[in-house]
């Protein structure tokens, strides 16, 4: 006869445990203590065997005969319903222990392993640091996309926007990976696109006109202050190379011979190895730098010691000495100044200045077939770039150059 929850209130304990049926293996078992427990009785494999579903009354009758009919579902399927409930607790116990932090320290040392820069790794670990004091104990798979726009809320209310946007990538990543992984079935940050403000974009200050530039040319060439920063000036309007690849750059990075600077892809922001023309006024540069710095491994070394490159602000306070106030021109200046010269000049294709300036197609179809350095079109260039830099640096009047299709 069925069990009812009458029938239950009222069951008293006996020196033994009593067993009550509700039928289809289910079982109430009162124990000599007074406790209630659920258990269903079932074959698997040919064996008798117990499932245990809980205590009365935190499971009332209701919920133990849905019990019952999802272990007899299981059945059917071939499944042994202990066996599914032992799994599925430690699949749970599995889950609150892979938290937030724990992913995100494995996604850093494969990051790490695959060759990404240190100063991106450190970026890297200073935005999720960000996120761990809410998130980072969270077991993944609990963590909801209310908790992550709470973390990105508490930088953006600090004025951080961009700061906010890029940590929501970088939570991103570490979802994705854990999604990659098999730990965890969605992405909660997806949802949170245009949910922040979006940073106001700030362009590099740089004098474009080819008038100004040769004005700035020439400030260059009366600089009195340290010889190196001088030339380093001088080597970024030749070049033009981000900032940061001169100030590291290396004498062994240099074939002068061979007239090209082979910048390591360590150091260049695409992560792959650049290669950069030399044209004549750069080897003379750099000829008179080697007698002065080449016994060193640095072509820039730091005054105090030349273990140490020169200060990322050393050229922008060099451009502050000639009197370039911040909002007209910085060292990363040059590399707009050139493309937009170069650009102007109508002589140039826009792959090869593309090229020149290490950027990458944004186009990702094209970029896998668009493998060419362009190299022999950027070797005319880049001297073409030198000689029009000493015209500029003298005052000549410029003809504008238009493309033939716009003649």
């Amino acid at each position: 006869m069925p069990l009812t929850d009458t029938s239950i209130r009222n069951a008293k304990p006996s020196t033994s445990t009593v067993k009550l049926s509700d039928g289809a293996g289910l079982q109430l078992w009162v124990t000599p203590k007074g406790a209630k427990l659920w258990c269903l009785a079932y074959r698997f494999g040919g064996k008798q065997k117990k499932l245990s579903i809980g205590a009365y009354p935190e499971i009332d009758l209701r919920g133990a005969r849905a019990r019952r009919e999802e272990a007899r579902e299981q059945l059917r399927a071939g499944l042994d319903p202990s066996a599914e409930k032992r799994l599925h607790r430690l699949t749970r116990e599995t889950s609150r222990a892979t938290t937030f932090g724990l992913i995100a320290d494995e996604l850093l040392v494969k990051k790490e392993k695959e060759g990404k820069a240190p100063a991106t790794m450190e970026k890297k670990r200073w935005l999720l640091s960000l996120a761990r004091p809410l998130i980072g104990t969270r077991p993944i798979v609990e963590i909801s996309a209310a908790e992550i726009l709470a973390v990105l809320r508490k930088v953006e209310a600090r004025g951080k926007h961009e700061t906010a946007k890029a940590l929501r990538s970088s939570i991103g990543q570490v979802f994705r990976y854990a999604i990659a992984t098999a730990r965890a079935e969605n992405d909660p940050t997806f949802g949170l696109r245009g949910a922040l403000i979006a940073p106001v974009v700030t362009h590099r200050a740089a004098i474009t006109s080819p008038k100004h530039f040769g004005e700035l040319l020439r400030a260059i060439e009366g600089f009195t202050g340290q010889i190196t920063t001088k030339v380093a000036l001088q080597l970024m309007a030749l070049l033009f190379p981000r900032p940061g690849e001169l100030r590291l750059a290396e004498w062994s990075e240099f074939d002068l011979d061979a007239a090209e600077w082979i910048i390591p892809a360590k150091r260049t922001k695409m992560r792959r190895p650049h290669r950069v023309p030399l044209p004549k006024q750069a080897l003379a540069i750099l000829g008179a730098l080697k007698e002065q710095t080449g016994d060193g491994k640095l072509l820039f070394p730091s005054l105090r010691t030349n273990r140490r490159p020169i200060s990322e602000n050393t050229t922008n306070a060099a451009l502050r000495r000639m009197g370039f106030a911040q909002d007209e021109m910085t060292s990363h200046g040059f590399r707009a100044a050139a493309s937009t010269i170069l650009n102007e000049s109508g002589k140039w294709s826009s792959d090869a200045i593309e090229r020149a300036l290490a950027h990458q197609d944004k186009d990702e179809v094209r970029r896998a077939y668009a493998r060419g350095e362009h190299w022999d079109e950027r070797l005319e260039m880049a001297q073409w770039w030198g000689d029009h830099l000493d015209v500029l640096r003298t005052g000549a009047k410029v003809i504008s150059m238009k493309p033939a299709s716009a003649r």
